[in-house]
């Protein structure tokens, strides 16, 4: 692995409880569904997207990696906003869900968890699964509560922004999804 592009370690409860859909206690639960269309080519473009950092570079972040493809332990730095008034954020990956060869009900993704120097603490997962019908769906979850006072007064603006990116998140599974580059 590359050297590291943030330091520090995980700082929340629960590691990795986004692979089973759970939060800890006193953490703010989210979760966003998309439905992508149907088949295992598109459930393939998505997962092979996912697992190279697509979601977070499509929705208009700033990202940098360690890794190529997502793999345990690999970090991201992604940030939002404008100039000087850039917030970053340093993540963690905490699992990771690969396909499966053949034409069964699968998911592949993976979740990431905050590292010191993020607005919030928690984790977030990011997961295509298609279903034995051959529906493709992308679900995003996410525990989280703010890492300081400075965030926490800026509750409604952060959540806004939440908000904004996951909807930013979903239209990156679906330009995926219909293969567009």
């Amino acid at each position: 692995m590359n050297a590291r592009i943030a330091r520090g370690e995980l700082n929340y409860p629960g590691i990795g409880f986004t692979s089973e859909g759970r939060s800890p206690e006193g953490f703010d639960r989210s979760q966003a569904r998309a439905r992508l269309g149907e088949g295992f080519e598109t459930y393939r473009r998505v997962a092979d997207g996912i697992l190279h950092w697509q979601i977070q570079r499509r929705s208009g972040l700033r990202v940098r990696t360690e890794t190529e493809t997502v793999e345990y332990g690999s970090r991201i730095v992604s940030g939002f906003g404008v100039g000087p008034f850039r917030v970053k954020a340093p993540c963690e990956v905490v699992w990771v869900r690969h396909p499966v060869p053949g034409n069964t009900a699968q998911s592949a993704g993976f979740g990431y968890g905050t590292l010191p120097g993020h607005p919030e603490r928690g984790e977030e997962s990011f997961e295509v699964s298609i279903d034995s019908a051959g529906a493709v769906t992308f679900t995003i979850t996410a525990f989280s509560r703010h890492s300081n006072w400075f965030y926490a007064a800026g509750g409604a603006a952060a959540r806004a922004a939440q908000r904004h990116i996951i909807s930013r998140y979903i239209d990156s599974a679906r330009q995926l999804a219909a293969g567009e580059s």
